[in-house]
């Protein structure tokens, strides 16, 4: 087996960045992208967000594209939140776009909290726009 030791920060947004990700679906949209990760033999360190926009810090093999590896989380967890939308809803989306960052093992734990503290960032307005610039 290789070794790697890759590191990535993506960030998306919902479509039209509407407030799609809800109290009652967070969970669940957490949930899959997780197990989509691990399934694609990734390593999930933090996922967070806020009604309209997701972030995921992950370990992503050297033997899956970028691309590949984010249009699969994407695609997994919109069909997923599409069955929790109740009925008359229109259904749940990605944005097409995406943003992604390469992120130094020693800079891991500062990315990891800061994902995992979106609300907060975005109440006091402490964002890192380097880090929320994905549309």
């Amino acid at each position: 087996m290789p070794y790697y030791r890759l590191f990535y920060h993506f960030a998306w947004a919902t479509k039209a960045r509407e407030p799609l990700i809800t109290d009652e679906n967070r969970a669940a949209i957490y949930s899959v992208v997780a197990d989509k990760v691990l399934e694609m033999r990734g390593i999930t360190h933090a996922i967070g967000g806020m009604p309209d926009h997701l972030h995921l810090v992950v370990t992503v093999p050297p033997s899956v594209s970028i691309s590949s590896f984010l249009g699969q989380i994407k695609g997994t967890s919109s069909h997923l939140a599409s069955h929790l939308q109740p009925i008359g809803y229109e259904a749940f989306a990605w944005q097409p776009e995406y943003g992604v960052v390469s992120v130094t093992e020693s800079h891991l734990p500062i990315v990891v909290r800061y994902v995992l503290n979106q609300e907060q960032h975005h109440a006091q307005n402490t964002l890192k726009r380097k880090l929320e610039n994905f549309d």
